[in-house]
């Protein structure tokens, strides 16, 4: 179905089921209560968040994970993408279509420039030329091209701009053929209160797109040969095949990729400033990608999703919070566990993500997606229903 094998259509099915119920799972506790104001992630920005940074991860994959190149400037297509788009608002309209259209098409043109230099070199040259051309990119947005990027104040749409397509009475922020980006329906149950946002299920659409055409790029010839030059492209280059086409097809289309969410964050927020070239934002794409698993499908979503779930929801988590969680408890104890917690959440959160890449990169090198398969393999276990054919798959897979 949709030329893909049982296997991945089922796989494709739960994402299409976890994207488009997200603002229903990612709610599981009351509004009103404190679990839900400390934990409940199914709020719009952050929604629509997890899907802008599963279609960048989700890129950054086919060339990591398909190739072994190990790119550290890949924000620097993220941001192109969202200057493009910021253009195309200020010059046309705030339909988002053009803007993202442009978005594709110039961080694709500006990957073929850096590719075609970067990919001269393999292994770390290959990631220190990466790295290199971001912080050149940063640095010509931030200071040298500021008559198109507008420096460290950042683009943005102002009223003086021309927008010649935009006609009376067209929308002031960024929208879909008139339906605006920002319009929402919120469905109260009880004490749970679930919002619909179209910006988020367009995002939602394009990251259920971008994860079946990574399927169908995994599984055809020209993801084989990725895989190959990945295993070996020395042998490859000695038996008289030009590798280099391969490579550079595959940093394009990571770069596309790329360009897409760099659109879509500007039709989210259409202000887009420097540092979303800069090398931390590069770094933050690789442990995404390391801790989902690198090389997995499914894994670059997860990987995504933890580290913005972490950034948004466990960093918000202050002293206060602590002391309602534990304020029924002896104090001896209530300050005992606030003491033990408070330096992990907060403003701390980056210490509770360095332990778990750690735990990650130390026993799990296929990344949290290796973690699930081994927790599902031991329930089977368990269970008594592993079969003589499970078990031949298994050793198949981990020959491989």
């Amino acid at each position: 179905m949709l030329g893909l094998t049982r296997k991945d259509f089922t796989l494709l099915l739960v994402v299409v089921a976890l994207t488009l119920l997200a603002p229903i799972i990612l709610n599981p506790f009351p509004v009103s209560s404190s679990l839900g104001q400390s934990f409940n992630a199914g709020y719009p920005a952050l929604l629509q968040r997890f899907a802008i940074f599963g279609i960048l991860v989700i890129g950054f994959n086919i060339l990591f994970g398909l190739t072994g190149y190990l790119s550290f400037g890949h924000a620097a297509f993220l941001g192109v993408g969202s200057y493009a788009a910021v253009w195309m608002f200020k010059l046309l309209s705030y339909n988002i279509v053009p803007a993202i259209l442009l978005s594709v098409i110039v961080a694709g043109l500006f990957s073929i420039v850096i590719g075609y230099v970067s990919l001269r070199r393999s292994g770390i040259y290959f990631s220190i030329l990466t790295l290199a051309f971001a912080q050149m990119s940063y640095a010509l947005a931030y200071s040298v091209l500021t008559p198109l990027t507008n420096g460290e104040t950042g683009l943005q749409v102002y009223a003086s701009d021309p927008q010649i397509l935009a006609g009376a009475g067209a929308p002031s922020a960024p929208h879909f053929f008139g339906l605006p980006m920002a319009s929402s329906t919120t469905l109260n149950m009880g004490g749970w209160a679930f919002t619909f946002e179209v910006g988020y299920y367009l995002c939602a659409l394009m990251l259920i797109a971008a994860f079946y055409l990574s399927i169908r790029i995994f599984r055809s010839p020209f993801g084989m040969m990725l895989r190959a030059i990945k295993s070996n492209q020395t042998r490859m280059n000695y038996t008289g095949l030009n590798t280099k086409p391969y490579m550079l097809w595959a940093f394009i289309i990571s770069g596309m990729y790329a360009g897409l969410a760099g659109g879509l964050l500007a039709a989210m927020d259409p202000l887009t400033g420097a540092e979303r070239m800069y090398w931390t934002a590069s770094g933050e794409i690789v442990v995404m990608a390391i801790l989902g698993g690198v090389g997995t499908l499914i894994g670059p979503i997860v990987g995504s999703g933890v580290i913005k779930y972490l950034e948004n929801i466990v960093s918000k988590i202050n002293e206060n919070v602590l002391h309602q969680w534990f304020g029924a408890l002896p104090d001896p104890i209530e300050n005992g566990l606030i003491w033990l917690v408070h330096p992990f959440v907060g403003e701390g959160w980056h210490l509770t993500l360095g332990l778990l890449f750690m735990v990650v990169v130390i026993f799990l090198p296929g990344g949290l997606v290796q973690g699930g398969q081994r927790l599902a393999a031991l329930f089977n276990r368990k269970s008594g229903t592993v079969t003589a054919a499970d078990r031949d798959a298994a050793r198949q897979k981990s020959a491989e």
